[in-house]
């Protein structure tokens, strides 16, 4: 199971060496009071820190609101007496006096009802039981954020007098710590492996709230003795290694900074030369634009000549339509007396076409007869030629008889012609 930095949320080998240090160190602070005591760490995140508990608690349970913070915990901090639960800070599922000390690092800034998680720390403790809490200082943020504007994973912020009011109403005995990264020069002995113990040399005057980075607190509902500075001293702690190694870094983001400059100043003479370029246009368009409104002035005046003169145009094609109305009106009437003229004419040759066409008709009937007439007449007089011709015949035959001939050799008989 893999996470990632997200801001808030602090993975190990994935955030900066000192945000690091600032955040286990407060699991080291709490780790002193958590000797054979039942621990509850709320916001457990990735599980370093209850891990860190672990090793001096008889059990350690922590829990997170976020499933995922839980599933990486459980893969990469493991411990015989530490458990993991998926759980929110302001409703905590445990019975009244479960625990005996309950640590909440940088959570209560998250929280809108973030009342209910000091009430639940203090239901959950047992009598002699003991609360730590931290949060950021209001006031350093606020200076040290002017650029990047408020957190927005914060939900309320504390300044020093209200985080030591809004704790005190529930736990009447309560210590405040300021947490700072400060300079120190350590002496560490070559040891053969074991911790060594250390002595403890704090110069100057008290801790100023004013100027501290973090506060964080340890509130009991009974009397507490003894309210000792703790100093943590990481691995990494050569602050002069790591100065140089920072200065390294910034040396390679200066060399950086200093070819994006070459690159800037390379594309500033060329936005120069482009500026020049421009103005040149702009110029030239710019006197384009001047012989432009001199066109369209010119042309304004021309529009005034054409309107005018459509204007005129327009009265005499309202006379022109105006007399074409008339003569339309005219013809139209002409027209209305044309087509009842017509009409009449139509009604009129229509009965005269019926009577033509009656005598047409009695015409056809008598030329029809006439027609039968005539054929009849011509089959009568061909029949009377082909009697004729008949007659023809027999008085050839006649007169080509020789009796005939005797006949009239003699004077007797008929006399044919």
């Amino acid at each position: 199971m893999s996470s990632e930095f997200t801001g808030e949320r602090v993975i190990p080998g994935q955030v900066d060496i000192d945000l690091w240090n600032e955040h286990l160190s407060r699991y080291a602070f709490a780790a002193r009071l958590a000797r054979r005591k039942r621990v509850l760490d709320v916001g457990c995140g990735a599980g370093y820190g209850s891990a860190e508990l672990s090793n001096t608690a008889a059990t350690v349970t922590g829990i997170d609101i976020s499933a995922d913070a839980i599933a990486y915990a459980t893969e990469h901090y493991t411990r015989p007496n530490l458990i993991y639960q998926q759980a929110g800070a302001a409703q905590l599922p445990f019975p009244d006096a479960s625990f005996d000390l309950v640590v909440a690092f940088e959570v209560i800034e998250h929280l809108t009802d973030w009342e209910h998680l000091i009430a639940e720390a203090r239901r959950v403790l047992s009598p002699g039981g003991q609360f730590v809490v931290s949060t950021p200082n209001k006031a350093y943020y606020a200076e040290t954020r002017q650029q990047s504007g408020p957190n927005p994973y914060h939900e309320h912020e504390f300044e020093f007098e209200e985080f030591k009011q809004a704790l005190e109403q529930y736990f009447p005995h309560t210590l405040l710590f300021t947490e700072n990264h400060a300079d120190s020069i350590v002496f560490r002995p070559i040891a053969d492996g074991r911790t060594p113990s250390a002595d403890v040399r704090l110069d100057g005057e008290a801790a100023n709230v004013d100027e501290a980075h973090f506060f964080i607190a340890v509130c009991a509902g009974q009397m507490m003795t003894g309210a000792p500075a703790f100093l943590y001293v990481p691995t990494a702690a050569n602050v002069l290694r790591e100065r140089e190694k920072h200065i390294a870094r910034l040396e390679g983001e200066l060399a950086t900074k200093d070819t994006w400059l070459h690159e800037s100043q390379q594309k500033h003479a060329e936005l120069v030369t482009l500026h020049d370029q421009q103005t040149n246009e702009l110029k030239s368009r710019n006197e384009w634009a001047l012989q432009l409104n001199q066109q369209v002035k010119d042309a304004g005046l021309r529009i005034e000549e054409l309107q005018q003169e459509i204007e005129s145009q327009q009265a005499a094609a309202k006379t022109a339509v105006d007399g074409y109305e008339a003569e339309l009106a005219r013809l139209e009437t002409e027209k209305d007396t044309a087509i009842q003229w017509g009409q009449k004419k139509e009604v009129e040759l229509l009965a005269q076409l019926e009577s033509s066409q009656a005598e047409f008709t009695k015409c056809l009937a008598l030329f029809r007869e006439a027609e039968t007439t005539i054929e009849e007449r011509t089959k009568w007089a061909q029949s009377l030629e082909a009697e004729v011709e008949n007659l023809k015949q027999q008085l050839e035959s006649i007169r080509g008889s020789k009796w005939i001939r005797l006949g009239r050799s003699i004077g007797f008989g008929p006399k044919v012609d």
